[in-house]
């Protein structure tokens, strides 16, 4: 498979604003179809130029005949391809089509029932009565000529419509919320059924596509690849050594406030299991001689994160010539950043995933993850064989540590909180709980609390451990521990870690806390 087909017979989203945009994308790919998000106002020549089978309109908060609507070029909607509209995407297919929009009052928001019209093309195989997610304010009243109702509200508002080939269809709610019923069979009709997508978008396709870019991206240049230890910066490791070879070269630092032996065992993982040349270098005197009685957890951050980029800087140095430097971007950074993808390198010149390098380090930019989610980047993981322990890691501050143990970090209480944390995820593995959990850590609160050893009383730390689901990070609810595990960790740590005495569970969710403590 060549470049050119990777991009072919995929599906180009049009973002209007909708928030569930990149669930459109992520509901796409998991049907193996490479789907991309652009701007509303994405030219039509550059919209063919990715040869995709199909669009899709997202959905968003405007209004088809407001005064500040997004940008859109018209023309795109006169094309052979199929187009499907969502929420705001009917609207403009009805608008632009001769229809009528109005205000729909008060509007419809969260579940409602559908009745299915037509259970031909969109609707094959979907039950004819449904229940579904909306979130509109505006709904058509007229529809366009030669135009039909495929499904209508339970209000009578038109659910779904389509014209009379049914090339371009469009849905009032949303199909790729997961509370739509049947929302996965009509993405899949719309992606098989009426256009004619690839199911192309595999882990294995997707390396074979990277490596031949980076290839021919690098030449005969050398690369240096920042890893932190967690999944995204070893996939990229792996990906360019399986691409090029020796003249990648990997680079771990380690500040000392990384988890209990994680340095080792990525740099074994990596170097051991996979070939890759990484080298660590032990900086952690040096990150704790600037920490030295610091306890305002922003100022800790800012010593973390400056001191990192002066020794990536001064390791970078003595590697000699490296051309390029690359990281693990991910596609929602992208797109949050509002930057759709190219095919061109960047320079960099400011703040970026690596840490934040200084302004006069010059590298071309590799980041073979930037059109991936995070399920995605494991799924590669696996198939570049990195081991489960690496892919299924938990997210980890870049601070460390350093923002898990409250007041001054000292190298006693780092040790202590490696060894309580190891002792909490070893538990969380035993008991098959680690992969239902978003993120589990463990915090050293600067509180000393009396207990009773044996026959002496005791006075050492308190230790509060977190565990909280999530899908993006962004919200968090806190995990429902066993109260059997609980007590197993907590008696655990209690008589094997020197230094604790008390152990507490945080059931704080996202809002109003955060995911970290500092």
């Amino acid at each position: 498979m060549t470049v050119d087909d990777y991009y072919k017979n995929g599906v180009v989203i049009l973002d209007f604003g909708s928030q569930y945009t990149q669930l459109i994308a992520r509901r796409v790919r998991e049907q193996k179809v490479f789907s991309e998000i652009l701007p509303s106002e994405t030219s039509l020549e550059n919209i063919l130029d990715r040869k995709p089978a199909a669009l899709i309109l997202s959905g968003g908060p405007s209004s088809v005949y407001g005064d500040e609507v997004p940008g859109f070029n018209p023309s795109v909607l006169d094309t052979e391809l199929p187009i499907l509209g969502i929420c705001y995407g009917l609207q403009l297919l009805a608008h632009h089509a001769g229809g009528s929009v109005e205000s729909a009052g008060q509007g419809e928001y969260g579940f409602a029932k559908i009745e299915v019209d037509d259970s031909t093309g969109l609707f094959s195989e979907v039950s004819g009565s449904s229940q579904v997610w909306m979130s509109h304010m505006d709904r058509v009243t007229k529809l366009p000529d030669n135009w039909h109702i495929l499904a209508h509200s339970s209000n009578g508002i038109i659910a779904a419509m389509a014209n009379e080939d049914q090339s371009r269809v469009a849905t009032q709610f949303h199909p790729e919320v997961a509370h739509t019923e049947g929302g996965e069979t009509i993405l899949r009709n719309f992606l098989f059924k009426i256009a004619d997508c690839a199911s192309t978008w595999t882990a294995g396709n997707f390396i074979q596509e990277k490596v031949e870019l980076i290839r021919k991206q690098v030449g005969d240049g050398k690369v240096l690849a920042g890893v932190s230890g967690g999944v995204d910066s070893s996939v990229v490791a792996a990906l360019l050594h399986k691409a090029i070879g020796d003249r990648s070269t990997a680079v771990l630092i380690d500040h000392g406030l990384m988890r209990k032996d994680e340095a080792k065992q990525c740099v074994k993982a990596l170097s051991d299991g996979l070939g890759v040349n990484i080298y660590a270098y032990d900086e952690s005197e040096l990150f704790l001689s600037k920490l030295e009685g610091v306890t305002d957890p922003e100022k800790k951050r800012k010593i973390i994160g400056n001191q990192f980029i002066y020794s990536f800087d001064r390791i970078a140095g003595e590697m000699g010539e490296m051309s390029f430097l690359a990281q693990g971007t991910l596609y929602p950074d992208v797109i949050e950043s509002g930057v759709s993808k190219g095919r061109t390198a960047h320079v960099i010149k400011s703040h970026h995933n690596v840490g934040g390098l200084p302004e006069d380090m010059e590298f071309e930019l590799v980041e073979p993850l930037n059109e991936l989610f995070k399920d995605e980047v494991r799924n590669v993981g696996r198939e570049l064989e990195l081991p489960e322990s690496l892919i299924e890691r938990h997210p980890f501050p870049g601070p460390g540590l350093g923002v898990r143990i409250i007041g001054e970090v000292t190298k006693e209480r780092i040790q202590i909180l490696q060894e309580a944390d190891q002792i909490y995820m070893d538990i969380l593995h035993e008991d098959n709980l680690y992969n239902e959990i978003w993120q589990a850590f463990s915090v050293l609160i600067p509180v000393q609390t009396v207990g009773v050893m044996g026959d002496q009383r005791t006075y050492e730390n308190l230790l509060g451990i977190r565990a909280v689901t999530s899908t993006d990070g962004m919200t968090a609810d806190w995990y429902r521990m066993p109260p059997e595990t609980l007590t197993k960790i907590s008696n655990r740590i209690v008589n094997s870690v020197r230094g604790i005495n008390r152990v507490v569970y945080d059931i704080t969710s996202k809002p109003p806390g955060t995911i970290e403590w500092e």
